[in-house]
C-alpha cells in the first residue's frame, strides 16, 4: 500500500546537490521534492556490520541528511569478508567511527553522528527520538526485539533485516500502518534453535543484497513513493536466486501494537527473554565449566575425552588438538551417547561456549555426572593458549 511521505521537504537544494544528485532528480517520482526530503531526513542505522555496511553506504549517497550509526564493536579482520564499509586499515578500530569515516568519504555533505556505545534499554528511546527513521542491521534477537519494542513505542518506523548463510528477509515495521515485529515472531525461537551468523556464516555478497532493499525500502519510506513492504515480509533465496513476498497480518491481539496491548514498556531484560542457552543448559554449565587454562592442564596431565561438537567445517579451520569431532546434532539424535567413554572424564567444547552447554545438558542427563565443557570455546583457545591458530 501507498503511505503519505514521512518526512517534510528541506527548503532547498544547494547547487553542489544538484550536481550530486542529478540522476535522482530526473525521476520523475523522486524529483526536486523527494530528494529535499531525504536531505532533511534523520536515519539511525542500528549496527555497521554486514547489513549496515552496505546500508550506510547507499543512504549516504542518496543524500539522507542526517544518518546515525549505533555500533560498539571493533573492526576484526574476519567482517572483512561482507562488512565492506571498513578496511584492512580499520581493523582495531570502532566500527562506528570506521563507518563514519567511509560515509564521510563517499559524501561530505552528510551529516553523521557517532554512537559508539551499546544500545540498551536505557538509551535505546533516547537515541531513537532524534531519528525520523530507523534501520535495524542487528544480528541477534534480543536486539531485534528490543529496537522493534521501541520503535512500536515511540511510533517509529523501522526497515528490518537478517541474513544467513544464503538466505535473506526483509520487511517494514510501522504499527501505525501495518504490523511490527512480534505480529511477525510472537516468541523467540527455542535457545540454540537457530545458529547466529558467526556460528553458521553468511555469503557476504548476501549482505549487499539485503542492506540494498533495506535502504530501498528507507528512501520509499521517507519520499512517499511507491508501496513500501508494510505488511509483507521479501525473503530471498541467492542459490536459486528467487525473491517471494509473504503477506504479514497485523496481530489484533498482539500484546505490543494490539488492540488492547500488555507491552507498555520496554522489557526488563531482552536477553533473558530470547534466551542465548536453554535453562537446562544454564544449570548444567553452572559448576560444570572450565577455562583454556584449565582444559590445558587436562590435557597434559590427565587422560580425557575432549569433544568437539561444532560442525565438520568449522573443525577443519581449526581444532583443539587431540579433539574428537562428534557435532551437536548427533547429541540431540542421542547417537554421540554411544561414542563417549565411561572411564574418561568427557569435555566439551565448541566455537563459543553455547552449542557446547546445550550438549552438555544431555551428557550429564545421560549419567555422565562430572562432565564438563570449556566457556569460549576454541576462541578462548586460541586467544588464551595459542595464538598462532587461525580463529573465525
Amino acid at each position: 500500500m501507498s503511505l503519505p511521505p514521512l518526512v517534510e521537504p528541506a527548503d532547498e537544494l544547494t547547487v553542489d546537490e544538484v550536481r550530486r544528485y542529478s540522476r535522482h532528480l530526473i525521476i520523475p517520482d523522486v524529483g526536486m521534492a523527494g530528494q529535499k526530503r531525504l536531505k532533511n531526513a534523520k536515519v539511525l542505522c542500528v549496527g555497521a556490520g554486514g547489513l549496515g555496511s552496505p546500508a550506510l553506504l547507499y543512504l549516504a549517497a542518496a543524500g539522507v541528511g542526517t544518518l546515525g550509526v549505533i555500533d560498539f564493536d571493533v573492526v576484526d579482520e574476519s567482517n572483512l569478508q561482507r562488512q565492506v564499509i571498513h578496511g584492512q586499515s580499520d581493523v582495531g578500530r570502532p566500527k562506528a567511527e570506521s563507518a563514519a569515516a567511509s560515509i564521510k568519504e563517499i559524501n561530505p555533505l552528510v551529516k553523521v553522528i557517532v554512537h559508539n556505545e551499546p544500545l540498551s534499554n536505557d538509551n535505546v528511546k533516547d537515541i531513537f527520538s532524534g531519528y525520523d527513521l530507523i534501520v535495524d542491521g542487528t544480528d541477534n534477537f534480543a536486539t531485534r526485539y528490543m529496537v522493534n519494542d521501541a520503535a512500536v513505542l515511540l511510533g517509529k518506523p523501522y526497515v528490518w533485516g537478517s541474513i544467513y548463510r544464503f538466505d535473506g528477509q526483509a520487511s517494514v515495521f510501522w504499527a501505525e500502518h501495518g504490523p511490527c515485529y512480534r505480529c511477525l515472531y510472537p516468541e523467540p525461537p527455542p535457545p540454540g534453535m537457530v545458529p547466529s551468523c558467526a556460528e553458521g556464516g553468511v555469503l557476504g555478497v548476501l549482505c549487499a543484497s539485503i542492506g540494498s532493499i533495506q535502504v530501498n525500502e528507507a528512501i520509499k519510506v521517507l519520499t512517499g513513493i511507491g508501496e513500501p513492504l508494510v505488511g509483507r515480509l521479501m525473503i530471498y533465496d541467492a542459490l536459486e536466486m528467487t525473491y517471494r513476498s509473504v503477506k504479514v497480518r497485523k496481530d489484533p491481539e498482539c500484546p505490543l501494537c494490539g488492540k488492547n496491548p500488555t507491552i507498555t514498556e520496554l522489557l526488563d531484560d531482552y536477553e533473558a527473554f530470547c534466551g542465548a542457552i536453554s535453562d537446562e543448559a544454564a544449570d548444567a554449565a553452572k559448576d560444570s565449566t572450565i577455562t583454556a587454562p584449565e582444559l590445558k592442564a587436562m590435557l597434559e596431565k590427565d587422560d580425557i575425552f575432549l569433544v568437539d561438537v561444532r560442525e565438520p567445517n568449522e573443525y577443519e579451520i581449526v581444532s583443539i588438538p587431540g579433539a574428537t569431532l562428534i557435532p551437536k546434532g548427533e547429541f540431540l539424535s542421542g547417537a554421540a551417547l554411544e561414542r563417549l567413554p565411561h572411564d574418561k572424564k568427557v569435555v566439551l567444547h565448541c566455537k563459543s561456549g553455547a552449542r557446547s552447554a546445550e550438549a552438555l545438558a544431555i551428557v550429564k542427563n545421560a549419567g555422565f555426572s562430572d562432565a564438563v565443557h570449556l566457556g569460549g570455546g576454541v576462541l578462548a583457545w586460541v586467544n588464551q593458549i595459542d595464538p598462532s591458530l587461525p580463529s573465525y
